[in-house]
């Protein structure tokens, strides 16, 4: 394991660099080493092999049909757009973020079972560091299966991926969509149990501040997987299983538990000077990656060529961006501009840094949000069975965003809503792709056309298990 240094301030605690190589007993010694070793995991995440790039603003969105993308074979992200998963380039980049992902998950497993080792943890610390990488295991295994497995609506007992849960590196048996699934759910309520006890975020919030004594443990609880962020998975979780009375249930609860911790971002700050593109203050689970900003220049940023910039088709006027956004009063309209002077007219600025370098802004400036509050209201909308409640969650996401209330006059119009919603919402957050493959939509929007939907099979939704994992398996 990495041991970590701890320090300080909120970017420091977090964003920490490797200082040295140490065995196993050593890390596991202290209740430091153990936080440290936790830290690592959440550091790592950032990588651009997964969370930093790939399975948010980068691959995962193009799949999910935001960008243009397939113009030419000459485009960056051609292939990915066109779920060309037997070319060179998509196998290379998936069999990457399968090696790094169970990298992560075989990390997680060593906390977990030095979690056990007498006389080192208290409780406390021993149920959330427990809490937390148990939730994570969970959290890995299941974007994996949201990748690599079936889409669970059509076929739940189709071969899906391992499940580890040691922190050997045996070959492990593939298993059955509907087995990981219920594996994921068992991970994710045994950390909400233990989590349930002892996460400050349930009396004192989230608690954005440094502690002077350099013990923030127990502070910046949005960056951390803590007990709300852990019961927000297990609403996705028992959705994307099928089972929408739970999920309703747990997506009701967290939403009427935590008004006061996660408020809906105001008006003001979302456009102002600086503003909180991010809606930090909505996030329920965030990596902190202080080298954000390279997620703008590499796949936003003005300077790119056409052909690499990720960008809506069309332009403010015309195209993509006004069939979208219903209203230009919208918020989230604003996380679009014009450019001139380049290739590209339309720009995408959400990532884009702006920090005032005096530290006010660090909060969201370095987010990469993985779970947000309105998911939680888009799954009650999706669940609730009753049409006047449901339209009640999505108007409140709509107010929140300045936009007036819509009324759907039955389920179908609602889930069309509900998709556009989602779609403004998630934008570079990497879950529009997981949307379409729950809901099995075989129609969805054509992102490198100005207008239109595009046809995809079901298949489409199933990258394959990379080839070097296979033939372990011959």
């Amino acid at each position: 394991m990495l041991l970590l240094t701890g320090t300080v301030s909120c970017e420091s605690w977090i964003n920490i660099e490797p200082t040295d190589r140490l065995s196993e007993d050593k890390v596991f010694s202290t209740q430091k080493g153990f936080q440290q070793a936790l830290n690592g995991i959440y550091t790592e995440m950032n990588t651009n092999s997964v969370y930093g790039s790939n399975l948010t603003a980068g691959v995962l969105d193009v799949m999910g049909q935001y960008y243009v993308a397939d113009i030419d074979a000459t485009y960056s992200y051609y292939y990915f757009s066109r779920y060309g998963y037997s070319y060179d380039n998509v196998k290379s980049v998936f069999s990457s973020v399968w090696s790094k992902m169970y990298s992560l998950i075989a990390g997680v497993n060593i906390i977990i079972e030095k979690c056990d080792k007498p006389n080192v943890l208290t409780k406390q610390y021993q149920d959330l560091i427990k809490g937390e990488a148990l939730a994570l295991r969970a959290m890995l295994h299941f974007d994996l299966l949201r990748i690599y497995g079936p889409v669970m609506q059509v076929n739940p007992s189709a071969d899906a991926i391992p499940y580890m849960t040691s922190a050997d590196q045996n070959i492990q048996d593939i298993l059955k969509a509907d087995v990981v699934m219920e594996k994921i759910i068992t991970d994710l309520s045994t950390a909400s149990e233990l989590l349930k006890g002892v996460d400050p975020i349930i009396t004192e919030g989230v608690n954005n501040s440094s502690s002077p004594t350099g013990n923030n443990d127990f502070n910046y609880r949005q960056y951390r997987l803590n007990y709300y962020a852990v019961q927000a998975l297990l609403a996705r979780a028992y959705l994307w299983k099928g089972d929408k009375s739970t999920a309703l249930n747990i997506a009701k609860d967290v939403i009427e538990s935590t008004s006061r911790i996660f408020p809906f971002a105001s008006q003001a700050t979302s456009t102002g000077v600086l503003p909180d593109r991010m809606f930090s203050s909505e996030v329920i689970f965030s990596l902190y990656n202080s080298n954000r900003i390279n997620v703008y220049q590499r796949l936003f940023a003005p300077t790119l060529t056409a052909k690499n910039i990720l960008t809506f088709a069309g332009t403010l006027n015309a195209g993509r961006i006004p069939e979208l956004y219903d209203t230009q009063n919208d918020v989230r309209y604003q996380m679009w501009s014009t450019y001139s002077g380049g290739e590209n007219e339309l720009i995408f600025n959400k990532f884009e840094d702006v920090s005032d370098n005096s530290g006010s802004t660090d909060r969201y400036c370095y987010m990469m949000p993985l779970i947000r509050l309105s998911e939680l209201y888009l799954i009650a909308a999706q669940c609730e069975p009753d049409l006047n409640k449901a339209t009640n969650y999505l108007n409140r996401i709509r107010n929140s965003r300045n936009c007036p209330d819509v009324s759907p006059s039955g389920a179908e119009e609602l889930m069309t809503y509900i998709t556009a919603e989602f779609r403004k919402e998630m934008i570079g957050e990497g879950q529009m792709f997981f949307f379409y493959k729950q809901n099995a939509m075989q129609n969805i929007p054509n992102g490198s056309a100005l207008s239109g939907n595009m046809n995809i099979s079901l298949d489409s939704y199933v990258v394959p298990v990379p080839e070097s994992e296979m033939d372990k398996r011959m």
